[in-house]
């Protein structure tokens, strides 16, 4: 069994809320809802497109920390000029995708900020790998992928809750794993989003995991604050924060 991942994370910054809304009045929103219990939150590709770097630099400015989950992917000299326009603007973690000679650029051009390699999405299962003709199992793929992008520099990696353990048995603490696809409940297994490799907040954390990404379960509920709760009870039960 893993040690606990990265225990001085504080509990508020456990939890990186996903702001995949179409508009920044909406994101804003959400913030709002949210900061009294949550102070990291992720702006994906959708929200982006709609506010370019507005959102980013609203949030660093009220003090949160962000993720840029745009995952880099074109030739090397691009994703390192991305990289360049990126680490100007506060952000703590920006994604990429993990292919070799992009995270060779990526790292050359980081200043403070971290960089994660997108391993496996959560949205594919073993049929997907079998349709792409890949014969590794996604445990063995995101292992690799994972290793080969801490070799290269990388801070950390985007990975499934169900891969986080045997990445930090392996790969110790100085990787940081980021895990989206958590839902509440123990039933995570009926599920019938678009997700299909999830786990709840407290088995990521305990399998491994620095930090979870939780979008819609938040985002679309009535009340997100008891839903944040509930998941931040889950992740205290196997870590012993408060």
């Amino acid at each position: 069994m893993n040690n606990l991942a990265n225990p001085a994370v504080p509990l508020n910054e456990r939890i990186i809320v996903a702001l995949d809304v179409p508009t920044p009045a909406g994101a804003k929103e959400i913030v709002k809802q949210c900061e009294s219990h949550v102070g990291f939150f992720k702006v994906g590709l959708q929200l982006f497109m709609a506010s370019w770097f507005e959102m980013v630099d609203w949030l660093v400015d009220r003090g949160h920390k962000v993720m840029l989950d745009l995952k880099f992917f074109d030739i090397p000299e691009t994703v390192r000029l991305a990289v360049e326009q990126v680490n100007s603007r506060g952000v703590s973690f920006a994604t990429i995708h993990g292919n070799d000679p992009i995270i060779r650029a990526a790292v050359s051009a980081r200043g403070d900020m971290k960089l994660l390699a997108v391993t496996v999405l959560t949205s594919f299962g073993e049929e997907d790998m079998r349709a792409m003709g890949m014969t590794r199992s996604i445990e063995d793929l995101v292992f690799f992928r994972a290793k080969r992008a801490l070799d290269l520099g990388c801070d950390g990696v985007v990975s499934s809750g169900l891969e986080a353990e045997k990445m930090r048995d392996s790969l110790g603490e100085k990787l940081i794993i980021v895990t989206p696809g958590i839902r509440p409940g123990a039933n995570v297994e009926e599920s019938d989003d678009d997700q299909k490799r999830i786990v709840t907040a407290g088995t990521a954390i305990k399998n491994g995991a620095n930090h979870v990404v939780v979008g819609r379960p938040i985002t679309g509920a009535a009340e997100p604050i008891r839903v944040i709760e509930s998941m931040q009870q889950d992740i205290i039960r196997f870590t012993g924060e408060s």
